[in-house]
C-alpha cells in the first residue's frame, strides 16, 4: 500500500494539459512524496509515465480505472 500525498485530477483534459499540469504539481512537492495523477485522456495516458521518468521520478504504478480512467502513481526523487 502506498500513502499518496496528493491527487491532482485531469479528467476531461486533453494533451498537453494533463502532462503540463503534472510537472508543474511536482515541482511543489518534496522528495519521497506521491503523487496520484488522474486521466482518461489515452495519449496522456502513455506520455506522462515517460515524462515523469526522464525527470527522475519513480513511477509507481500507471493502470486503468474502470472503462476510461488511469491512475499513475509518481513517487517524487
Amino acid at each position: 500500500m502506498v500513502d499518496i500525498t496528493e491527487t491532482l485530477d485531469c479528467s476531461g483534459d486533453v494533451c498537453p494539459y494533463p502532462d503540463v499540469k503534472s510537472k508543474r504539481k511536482i515541482k511543489k512537492m518534496k522528495s519521497g512524496e506521491v503523487l496520484k495523477i488522474i486521466v482518461d485522456y489515452p495519449l496522456s495516458a502513455e506520455r506522462i509515465p515517460e515524462t515523469m521518468k526522464s525527470l527522475g521520478h519513480e513511477v509507481i504504478s500507471a493502470e486503468k480505472e474502470g472503462t476510461a480512467a488511469w491512475a499513475i502513481l509518481v513517487k517524487v526523487k
